[in-house]
């Protein structure tokens, strides 16, 4: 689903085909989950094929090698016009992006390297989580401790917290997995980040244990354009049992509905809740619909 005979990759410089592309079996990041990359979304809109937020993207990207000692040779704009070149060559107008850093070279040593390799893939994909709403786990699992790892850096060997969590939820019957900070306060989903409604305000946790995404962000900033309170802060479990609803965002996912947390099922359907209003506003804005998103893009 991610590739056929045709489609082209970058790799280091170079568009090749996807069947080619490849690194050393003793690549330190293989070894060790030490790369960072990115997911953005392009859509097609009335003035061209747009990356959505592309230069927040990349300097998130930037920001991830920076903080675990990851070299990268690209910069914000030269890896935004790779992108675009990227999709004009595999005919793409609506693509979901996947940008890797990584260190390929044969390495064994627990050390950052001198130098990394860059490859950036596209394809067809539709919402990472679908369209029906979601049956949530509170998971055993928790979001690794900050003072470990670099939370706010989206680093490939972080997601295996993520795997091993959603593959729990779902072998117990459930959609998906919803996990705790150390402290025991709800912090996100494995790919995702969490809101709930109560009293027409919305609810999300604070930075600390939680991967700030850009399509929270774009939540927040439209939520609070409509007049809708956002809290961002600590709240338990226990605490949801009184929600009205609640919704997952994340690039890959976009905006997508929470039906029940364990055995609390939401009366409302998700249709009527702040949720589903901000998930109009959301695809509006990425499809160009909405005033104010094509300012400083790029068209293919």
């Amino acid at each position: 689903m991610y590739f056929n005979n045709d489609t082209l990759v970058f790799l280091d410089g170079n568009f090749v085909k996807a069947d080619q592309a490849g690194c050393s079996v003793y690549a330190q990041s293989l070894h060790y989950g030490y790369a960072a990359f990115e997911g953005l979304r392009a859509y097609s809109t009335p003035a061209g094929t747009r990356i959505f937020k592309a230069e927040e993207h990349y300097e998130r990207l930037q920001y991830s090698c920076q903080a675990v000692g990851l070299p990268l040779a690209y910069s914000v704009q030269e890896m935004t016009e790779i992108t675009y070149k990227l999709l004009e060559k595999n005919n793409f107008t609506d693509a979901y992006i996947r940008p890797l850093v990584y260190a390929g070279e044969p390495n064994m040593g627990i050390k950052t390297p001198d130098t990394s390799n860059l490859f950036i893939a596209a394809w067809e994909w539709g919402k990472y989580l679908g369209d029906q709403c979601l049956r949530l786990m509170v998971s055993p699992y928790e979001r690794p401790n900050p003072k470990a790892v670099p939370i706010e850096a989206k680093i490939s060997g972080h997601y295996a917290n993520s795997i091993i969590a959603s593959a729990d939820a779902k072998r117990k019957g459930y959609d998906e997995a919803l996990l705790l900070d150390m402290n025991g306060f709800v912090a996100e989903g494995p790919g995702s980040n969490f809101f709930y409604e109560k009293g027409g305000e919305l609810f999300t946790a604070p930075a600390g244990s939680i991967l700030q995404g850009i399509t929270r962000s774009t939540i927040i900033d439209l939520a609070r354009e409509a007049g809708i309170k956002v809290h961002e802060r600590f709240f338990t479990p226990a605490e949801l049992q009184e929600a009205e609803g609640a919704f997952l965002t994340g690039t890959a996912a976009e905006v997508v509905g929470v039906s029940s947390i364990d055995n609390h099922v939401f009366e409302k359907p998700f249709s009527a809740t702040l949720g589903a209003k901000l998930a109009r506003k959301y695809t509006a804005l990425v499809t160009g619909q909405a005033a104010g998103q094509l300012v400083g893009e790029q068209e293919v």
